[in-house]
């Protein structure tokens, strides 16, 4: 059986060719997972016997902070890559990511607040998941100027993925802030170990939700992080062709001659 050659899609040529597959799938999936969540969460689940329809803010809110925890998580992940082996391809995904994070780490706190409102009496309290929660979109911001305050592209990468790297302790403290702390916020109502404290119809919107800003969160990373690699891979070879009208081989379905290219060239890793 013929093995898939995975380590190949770490090229610049295969990773743009890769992406302009995948990047229809995955607008078309954030598209219609969110639709489809939507419209169970707001016409056919039941209101909350206790909180009325104030609970269906749930809906952005909770897959907002799952995808504002996750995209960190896998932007400190390629912030280490790019640390320890210098491929500029994880630079690149971890620099795609950051603006969604921050995106759905705003969201998390302005939906929280608009429920916390009419729940808790207030926008706002210094409890310790929300505080924690503050903490991850400033790291986001904190990234971000990092990963331009230098001209020297590759420096400010290193700074910029140090940061994720060091910040990424902030995630346990999120998760399990509620368990550490006499903490105002209420625990999970998903868990492994247990059955769903909510109804049938509630529990698949939200899933589907989620499904739909994860769809989102990678295909935004993936549509920046391809606008990105052309950019940087500036007037090489394969970038000329594609300005030509020419197709990348990944993108016909060849096999690429990997045998014949530098293993530098092959990962984008700079000397």
């Amino acid at each position: 059986m013929s093995r898939i050659r995975w380590f190949k899609f770490a090229a610049p040529a295969h990773f743009h060719a890769l992406t302009g597959t995948l990047l229809p799938w995955l607008w078309a999936a954030a598209l219609a997972f969110t639709a489809t969540g939507l419209y169970v969460g707001f016409v056919i689940a039941p209101p909350d016997y206790q909180q009325g329809d104030s609970y269906r803010i749930m809906w952005l809110h909770v897959p907002a902070a799952w995808m504002a925890m996750l995209a960190y998580f896998l932007m400190a992940g390629y912030g280490l890559i790019h640390l320890v082996w210098r491929i500029k391809l994880a630079r690149i995904m971890a620099s795609a990511l950051a603006p969604t994070g921050l995106l759905f780490a705003f969201l998390a706190l302005w939906s929280g607040a608009l429920w916390g409102k009419p729940t808790w009496g207030a926008y706002w309290v210094w409890d310790a998941r929300l505080t924690s929660s503050l903490i991850l979109l400033f790291l986001y911001l904190g990234y971000l100027a990092l990963d331009s305050a230098f001209e020297d592209r590759e420096r400010s990468g290193q700074a910029a993925s140090l940061l994720a790297v060091v910040g990424v302790i902030n995630l346990p403290i999120i998760y399990f802030s509620v368990q550490w702390w006499n903490t105002l916020h209420q625990g999970a109502s998903i868990t492994l170990s247990e059955a769903p404290t909510m109804s049938a119809s509630m529990l698949a919107a939200l899933l589907l939700t989620t499904v739909g800003c994860w769809a989102y969160t990678a295909a935004a990373a993936l549509h920046r992080a391809r606008s990105m690699v052309l950019e940087q891979a500036g007037n090489s070879h394969w970038v000329r062709r594609l300005r030509q009208g020419h197709r990348p081989a990944a993108a016909r379905g060849r096999p690429a001659r990997l045998a014949a290219t530098p293993i530098g060239d092959l990962l984008g890793r700079r000397p």
